[in-house]
């Protein structure tokens, strides 16, 4: 058993181009640790609609040059298949540990494999790249990328010539062709014939940035910025200044990028603690917002006063006050979300007359919807120029919502004042979430074992009079492995994540409110509401 590891291990290590993760699995193979090499050789990390996300190191279990090697090929492959010999391929990364390394591989393995690959000029953020595959017309488009996950982590996530992410089943096709290349050594990887884009692709989607924003519009309120040690920083900054915002004021510990992310746990605004030195700066400074990015700038978090101190927004919030906006500016078409995001976005649409859609989660089915105007998912992500980007963008995002919060300044009003009437006209519509990291997977899979098994009757003193098991589809949706309960004046959704070892729980809760007057008592008792599904929610799944 052990013999049959080391000779595994002993030969990856003969094929691995990195002497970094050479060097890392050599020392595994002399000292043999087999409790190491186990995890690293239990299988590969599979290539899924996320493309592919984990730990780098060596091995096939970890993100490293011969595990890309294999993807970009496998990517090629398919590509060819598809009838795209000769097509481009454009290609960008974040500044992550390994980033410019995996993209240069990239580069090289389209290029061998007869397709034309560019590269961008330098890390930037996710939606120059998803905006580039457009623009330029290519095939498919990859960006290098672990977004807001730990800084040990990296990624890779595919596009098709659409400019949206890949679903199935071309995912499953990638990664058979994948899973079909014998060894490296039957790669070609050239050590030149890519090119490396100049800053005219950047000029290209900074100059769409301008559209999102309506002509003439007031350019007043002041801002707090964090790129979280991401790319996001000189993209923002420029889109503000070409928009005539004033220039944003930076929290300066997390202004450049930096693949160790020194000063957060976790970079991610939703993390917490991961804001404190943006709430340091406002208090500092009194803006009218803190806007923060995550790593690759896809994401967009918005931060307000609120009483004596800041909070951040929840995503639910943004998304209502984006939607708001847009209806208010006059735009027509579908306004999207996922299942997982809050129903007043629905609300919203129905009010204004405009068709609405609900999607599996993630943006890879939210740009997806025929005739997108507006698209947005709980996790901080909006797309709203989708013609341009077919994907969240969190640099239009932060554009947009700071147009919002200067005509609301201009009125003598903030972004609460609008969340408030929202809740008078359509409900108080508050939303909360049971997030559960775990080491062990099979917790996670006990859970939804258990609440299928064992579905419950009630939560939180609220009759379940629907319950849902996603695995089997709905007439709008295709299968995914959730479930999702209907309540009386509430909504509960279980889904394992789709990009870390956590088990999800999406609450809403709907109270309805018939003055201003009645919304400090809604808010308690939305409140009180939330925290009993999450205690009952709890005990149900065996968490």
């Amino acid at each position: 058993m052990h013999d049959d590891l080391i000779a595994r291990a002993k030969a990856w290590l003969a094929e691995d181009p990195d002497t970094e993760t050479r060097d890392e699995l050599a020392e595994l193979i002399d000292t043999g640790d087999i409790t190491e090499l186990s995890a690293r050789f239990s299988g590969t990390l599979q290539f899924g609609t996320a493309g592919l996300r984990g730990e780098l190191g060596a091995g096939p279990m970890r993100m490293n040059r011969s595990v890309v090697i294999r993807a970009a090929a496998g990517l090629a492959a398919y590509l060819k298949k598809q009838g795209r010999t000769g097509g481009l391929v454009v290609i960008g990364y974040d500044a992550r540990h390994k980033s410019a390394d995996f993209a240069r591989d990239t580069a090289a393995v389209m290029t061998g494999a007869g397709l034309r690959a560019a590269v961008l000029p330098r890390p930037l953020p996710t939606p120059v790249l998803a905006f580039a595959i457009r623009h330029l017309g290519a095939v498919a488009g990859v960006e290098v990328t672990a977004s807001h996950n730990p800084p040990r982590d990296n990624g890779y996530k595919v596009y098709l010539g659409d400019g949206s992410q890949i679903v199935p089943p071309a995912d499953a096709e990638i990664a058979a062709e994948i899973d079909a290349i014998a060894s490296l050594h039957d790669v070609p990887r050239p050590d030149a014939g890519w090119e490396i884009l100049d800053e005219s692709v950047l000029e290209a989607y900074l100059a769409r940035t301008d559209a999102v924003l309506a002509p003439g519009s007031p350019r007043t309120a002041r801002t707090v910025y964090t790129a979280m040690h991401g790319v996001g920083k000189d993209v923002l900054l420029a889109a503000f200044a070409r928009a005539g915002f004033p220039e944003p004021v930076l929290v300066a510990e997390q202004a450049d990028p930096d693949p160790d992310f020194p000063t957060v746990a976790f970079p991610n605004p939703e993390e917490p603690g991961a804001m404190d030195l943006s709430f340091a700066q406002a208090r500092a400074t009194d803006p009218d917002l803190i806007i923060a990015n995550d790593p690759d700038a896809d994401r967009c978090a918005v931060a307000v006063k609120d009483g004596a101190d800041w909070r951040m927004l929840r995503g639910d919030e943004v998304g209502a006050l984006l939607a708001a906006h847009l209806v208010r500016r006059g735009a027509t078409g579908v306004f999207a979300e996922s299942i997982v995001s809050s129903s007043l976005l629905g609300r919203i649409a129905e009010k204004a007359g405009l068709p609405y859609e609900e999607t599996l989660t993630g943006f890879k089915w939210i740009a997806r919807v025929e005739g997108l105007r507006y698209g947005y998912e709980e996790a901080l992500g909006y797309c709203v120029d989708p013609e341009g980007v077919r994907d969240k963008d969190g640099i239009t995002a932060a554009l947009l919502i700071t147009e919002l919060a200067s005509v609301l300044k201009e009125e003598g009003r903030t972004l609460l004042d609008l969340l408030d009437d929202l809740a008078v006209e359509h409900g108080l519509h508050a939303t909360d979430q049971l997030s559960v990291r775990v080491e062990d997977l099979s917790v996670i899979a006990d859970a939804m074992r258990r609440l299928r098994e064992q579905p419950p009757a009630e939560l939180a003193g609220l009759a379940i009079t629907r319950a849902e098991d996603l695995t089997r589809g709905t007439d709008s949706l295709p299968p995914t492995d959730g479930l999702r309960y209907t309540l009386d004046g509430a909504r509960v959704i279980v889904r394992p994540s789709g990009t870390e070892p956590k088990l999800k729980c999406y609450l809403e809760v709907v109270v309805p409110v018939a003055a201003h007057a009645d919304l400090p008592a809604a808010h308690a008792n939305a409140a009180q509401l939330l925290t009993a599904l999450k205690r009952d929610l709890s005990t149900a799944a065996g968490l």
